[in-house]
């Protein structure tokens, strides 16, 4: 197996684990692990042996992403880790999934905040209350921990992504 194999196949879902599972314990997605994510898609170019387009395509999708959801970062409409987040992992898809994964992210976190708010109308059991990442997301002035909305539908749409075709062939 070739080493952008191994990334691909290994690093992009371990990212996206680690995403969701930061940001529901922390709300925080660090800086080091999209700023990481997008640099290990360099070795997909270099071992993938694609075309300058394809590089384009991918570098725009990410660049793209990553305005918008700074637009949407000063709105107080999304954090500033989901939105770095959301650009690394366009950066992995291209065009050909990004809007498949805006679709689904868009969902998946409409369903992630009704069942926030759900949970948050039901008083928490007592012996949960030594768990400080319930506690604190069972608050109502909490945010929605995004991140693994965008963390599933990058799981998703990867499979269906022109990386992962580079890979199996």
């Amino acid at each position: 197996m070739k080493i952008g194999e191994l990334i691909a196949l290994n690093i992009f879902p371990l990212c996206m684990i680690y995403a969701a599972f930061s940001d529901l314990l922390t709300m925080k997605i660090p800086n080091w692990l999209s700023a990481s994510l997008a640099l290990m898609f360099v070795p997909i170019l270099y071992f993938g042996a694609v075309d300058s387009g394809f590089i384009l395509e991918h570098v725009l999708s990410g660049g793209l992403v990553l305005i918008v959801g700074f637009i949407l970062f000063s709105l107080g409409w999304m954090g500033g880790g989901d939105a770095k987040l959301a650009s690394a992992t366009a950066l992995w898809l291209g065009w050909a999934s990004t809007l498949d994964y805006i679709i689904l992210t868009s969902f998946l976190g409409g369903v992630l905040t009704l069942a926030l708010l759900a949970m948050r109308r039901v008083a928490l059991p007592h012996f949960t209350h030594k768990w400080h990442w319930l506690v604190h997301l069972h608050q109502p002035t909490t945010g929605v921990p995004y991140g693994i909305a965008l963390a599933c539908a990058a799981m998703w749409v990867f499979p269906t992504s022109p990386v992962w075709t580079i890979i199996l062939k």
